[in-house]
């Protein structure tokens, strides 16, 4: 009696239309999405964290993001920003436009659409290196004490006053910190423009202004008293004269916008975070735009029309979505909250 061999041949998913309805390429990119996400959740509750530990000392975020193009000196609070989010989810739209073009095979309006889209991306992109130019320069400068806290010069109403409205002109020779010569060969940046001497000598000459802390405060502006903690607005705390000459005793350094180092906003922390989660949001977006290009150059040439599907542009829209998405929450978080 011989003996009856039975093989059963498995088969391996080639990337037809399964599982779950989708193309191998869809499925693949939705485990990209899936990773990412939980790349930029932990960035976010890093953020979250670190600034519930310095909440006392965390930059007010209305004040920070206050520029707005071609109208210098005018406080607009997250206007610009709002401005950037709305192009940026516009552009999903016309993404969404562009991949139903594609299931109704009208070349014309993918390409019309997909270019709408990159000019929506290349606009976030270009106003994102804007917001980083102004925050990186600065405004109004400040000192850092030796305690490590930011202080900040304001009039007797409050309002914030720039170094160069009142620091002194001394003469003489400033001496740069090289690492050759320096204390654990630690080389340092580029002068401030002003030196604390200076700026000790203007605010003393100055009697009308005054020092506010990096420390926070909050005031009810309703009078509402059964919902007292939804109707509190941040302030930075303002010194006497007295308190704020003790203080200015204390500085060591002068600080003209933000770096990793130290910024003039407040807590070191708040700029670390900023340029690591936008940047890391601005890379996706760029790289998003260079995605959107190249398809949109084979949509041109016909690639898609031959193949008779649009399934690329629709691959490239989940990415493009989720960017967006990724940024609804990082301006929640990091600009309203």
């Amino acid at each position: 009696m011989g003996a009856t061999v039975t093989t059963t041949e498995e088969k391996i998913w080639g990337g037809g239309n399964e599982p779950m309805g989708s193309s191998y390429g869809k499925m693949m990119m939705w485990f990209f999405i899936l990773s990412d996400a939980l790349t930029f959740t932990g960035f976010l509750a890093a953020y979250g964290f670190s600034r519930f530990k310095f909440i006392e000392s965390w930059p007010i975020a209305d004040e920070v993001f206050n520029h707005f193009p071609f109208m210098h000196g005018v406080d607009a609070p997250m206007y610009y920003v709002a401005l950037m989010t709305f192009i940026l989810i516009f552009s999903s739209v016309t993404m969404v436009l562009a991949v139903d073009a594609g299931h109704h095979m009208k070349k014309g309006k993918v390409a019309f659409y997909m270019f709408l889209t990159i000019i929506g991306g290349l606009i976030f992109v270009g106003s994102q290196a804007w917001e980083w130019k102004n925050f990186i320069k600065g405004e109004y400068g400040a000192i850092e004490t030796r305690g490590g806290s930011i202080i900040q010069f304001v009039d007797k109403d409050g309002k914030r006053i720039a170094l160069d409205k009142f620091a002194a002109s001394i003469p003489g020779d400033r001496a740069h910190h090289e690492s050759s010569k320096g204390i654990w060969f630690a080389s340092e940046g580029s002068l401030p423009t002003y030196s604390i001497a200076e700026v000790v000598e203007g605010f003393k000459a100055n009697p009308d202004l005054l020092i506010r802390t990096e420390t926070l405060y909050h005031t009810s502006h309703t009078g509402d008293d059964l919902h007292p903690s939804l109707n509190k607005e941040k302030h930075k705390t303002i010194l006497t004269r007295e308190a704020s000459l003790e203080r200015l005793s204390q500085a060591a350094h002068v600080v003209e916008g933000a770096s990793l180092v130290r910024n003039e906003y407040g807590n070191k922390q708040f700029a670390n975070f900023f340029f690591f989660i936008t940047g890391f949001h601005g890379f996706h977006v760029f790289s998003g735009v260079v995605i959107n290009f190249i398809i949109f150059l084979n949509v041109i040439l016909g690639t898609y029309e031959k193949r008779r599907s649009y399934e690329m542009v629709e691959k490239v829209g989940l990415y493009w979505h989720f960017v967006d998405l990724v940024w609804v929450f990082v301006f929640t978080f990091f600009y309203l909250v």
